[in-house]
């Protein structure tokens, strides 16, 4: 069963304020019973420093009855999305990611007041997806406007012959492919293969909300002359492009200037 967190948000358009209560959340792990439950909370895209509120209690059911006001205008908050990360921590301070809830805010907004709940994003790097899961390292510098990306590795992936992996990565901005980049072939271990690729894009600072990162896990073929099997695909990305944790790692290497930001992502099928 579902992680779901109780909250309402509501829009004071004469003072230009959300308004995020949060309530309870429900059906946490029995793993993280005994941890003290956090939960940090952020306006997309241009929050930077996240608002936090500790559970009144643990177990299955803790309660916070916070309330936080963002300051954002009427033009912006359509275009907003709260993000809501929640954090089961340790007595010796480890912290470990219960799940999270993307809401974007058009369309919310005219029922305020209204009592939500939302299903937790579990962010699980123990279960494969079908077709294969790759860890992605994602950083940006704005001085020397450079989006660095390392392919770290990947793992379940469904391979058809033993002639290795290699990654397709593209910086697209709209609809255009600004440049695309491919790793060599990576033999061993195919499955799981380690890559630790690194490629780095140049990218404008303006054009963060504009561009998104493709990725294709490719396998060659034995002929030479005929395209490489398609393995699985990643975008990441703006919300123009992504949702859920695609989109958060995205958001999250933007609001963490020159430090890098690794998660794993499943693959999907080309579409």
């Amino acid at each position: 069963m579902a992680t779901r967190l109780c909250f309402s948000v509501e829009y004071r358009r004469s003072g230009e304020q959300l308004v995020v209560t949060l309530f309870r959340l429900g059906n946490v792990p029995p793993r993280f019973h005994g941890n003290i439950t956090l939960v940090e909370l952020r306006l997309l895209p241009d929050d930077r420093r996240p608002r936090q509120a500790k559970a009144r209690g643990t177990g299955p059911n803790p309660e916070f009855n916070d309330c936080f006001i963002f300051q954002v205008s009427g033009v912006c908050v359509p275009r907003s999305i709260l993000s809501v990360c929640v954090l089961s921590v340790e007595q010796n301070g480890k912290r470990h990611a219960v799940g999270r809830v993307l809401l974007p805010l058009e369309g919310e907004l005219g029922r305020a007041g209204r009592v939500l709940w939302r299903d937790l994003e579990a962010e699980d790097d123990t279960q494969c997806s079908e077709l294969g899961d790759v860890q992605i390292s994602l950083s940006y510098s704005p001085t020397l406007q450079r989006l660095s990306v390392v392919v770290l590795r990947a793992r379940g992936l469904q391979l058809l012959t033993d002639a290795g992996v290699c990654v397709q990565v593209s910086l697209q901005i709209h609809t255009q492919v600004v440049k695309m980049k491919r790793s060599c072939a990576v033999t061993g271990d195919h499955a799981q293969p380690h890559f630790n690729h690194r490629m780095t894009f140049k990218l404008r600072v303006q054009h963060l909300d504009e561009a998104c990162l493709s990725f294709q896990l490719q396998q060659p073929t034995e002929v030479p002359s005929e395209p490489p099997v398609l393995l699985g695909v990643l975008v990441l990305g703006p919300f123009m492009y992504a949702r859920g944790q695609q989109l958060q790692h995205w958001m999250d290497m933007v609001n963490t200037p020159q430090e890098p930001v690794r998660l794993w992502h499943r693959l999907s099928r080309a579409t």
